[in-house]
C-alpha cells in the first residue's frame, strides 16, 4: 500500500510523527509512506489552495517533502509532482493537534487536505487529537491516536464505504481527550455544532498606535448534540464522521423551488 501523509500543523509538528508511525503500521514492510506537508503551521486555512502564487517544494529526506503552501497544495504536490501523477492508495491528514469536531471542521486545513484527496478520487481520512485536562499534561498527548489510530483506519478501510462520483466520501476522525487506556471505543456520528461557540476578532493597539486584530476561538469542551462528534469525544469515544464536499442544503431545495419557481 502506498500512503500519502500531510497535515496543517507543519512538517516538524509532533502529530505528523505519530501519523507516520501509524501509516507505516498500515502500509506494512512492503508498503510506501510519503510525507508532503507544509513548511510551517497552516491551521485554520480550510480548503485553501495557492491558486495565484507558486508553492515552493523542497526535499527534506527520503520520501519526505515540505511545501511552502497549504495542506490542499500538499495533496496536489504529492500526487502530481512527488508521485509523478500516480494516485496513492490512501491519504492520511494529521494527526492534528486539537480537535476538528463540530464547527472546527469548517475551518480546518486538516479537513481541507482530506477534501482535496477525495476530489482527486483518492481514499482520504483526516485525523485529529482532542486536547483536554486528562491528556494535556501526559508525556504523549497523542497517546489515544498513537495507540488506537491504526485500528480505526483499518476498520474504515474494511467498511469500504467511499461512495461514488461526483463527490466521494472522505472521513473525519477525532480521538477523545484521554489517554489510550481510557478510550471507550468508536462511534460513527454526525458532525455537530457547539451552541454559542464561534470565532471572534479582538482588537489590540500596538505601541506605535496601529491597530491589530487577534482572532480568538471559543470553548471546546462543549457538547454538540446527541449522536454528534464533539459529544462522544467528550464522553471518551473516538468519532468517525463520513463527509462529502457537496455543500448543497438538500433539505431546503424543494421548498425553495416552490417559492422561487
Amino acid at each position: 500500500m502506498r500512503i500519502l501523509i500531510t497535515n496543517d500543523d507543519g512538517i516538524d509538528a509532533p502529530g505528523i510523527k505519530i501519523m507516520e508511525a501509524v501509516a507505516n503500521e498500515i502500509a506494512g514492510a512492503a508498503g510506501e509512506v510519503w510525507v508532503v506537508a507544509p513548511s510551517f503551521e497552516r491551521s485554520g486555512v480550510g480548503h485553501c489552495v495557492s491558486y495565484t502564487n507558486p508553492a515552493r517544494i523542497a526535499e527534506r529526506g527520503p520520501r519526505r517533502f515540505e511545501v511552502e503552501g497549504f495542506p490542499a497544495d500538499c495533496v496536489l504536490a504529492g500526487i502530481y509532482d512527488v508521485l509523478g501523477g500516480a494516485q496513492p492508495d490512501l491519504i492520511l491528514s494529521g494527526v492534528n493537534r486539537g480537535n476538528n469536531s463540530a464547527e472546527n471542521t469548517l475551518y480546518s486545513g486538516t479537513i481541507g487536505a482530506a477534501m482535496e484527496g477525495a476530489l482527486q478520487g483518492c481514499k482520504a481520512i483526516a485525523l485529529s487529537q482532542f486536547y483536554g485536562p486528562a491528556n494535556n499534561a501526559i508525556e504523549n498527548p497523542f497517546d489515544a491516536a498513537a495507540q488506537t489510530g491504526a485500528q480505526v483506519i483499518r476498520d474504515i478501510l474494511a467498511a469500504d464505504s467511499w461512495g461514488a462520483d461526483p463527490y466521494p466520501i472522505f472521513y473525519n476522525v477525532n480521538f477523545p481527550p484521554v489517554p489510550a487506556a481510557q478510550v471507550k471505543g468508536t462511534r460513527v456520528v454526525a458532525q455537530g455544532r457547539r451552541p454559542g461557540v464561534r470565532f471572534s476578532a479582538n482588537p489590540h493597539e500596538a505601541p506605535n498606535g496601529r491597530k491589530y486584530l487577534w482572532i480568538g476561538g471559543g470553548a471546546q469542551a462543549v457538547e454538540s448534540g446527541p449522536d454528534t462528534d464533539c459529544t462522544v469525544n467528550i464522553a471518551g469515544y473516538t468519532s468517525v464522521t463520513p463527509m462529502r464536499c457537496d455543500l448543497t442544503a438538500h433539505d431546503a431545495l424543494d421548498a425553495l423551488k416552490a417559492t422561487l419557481g
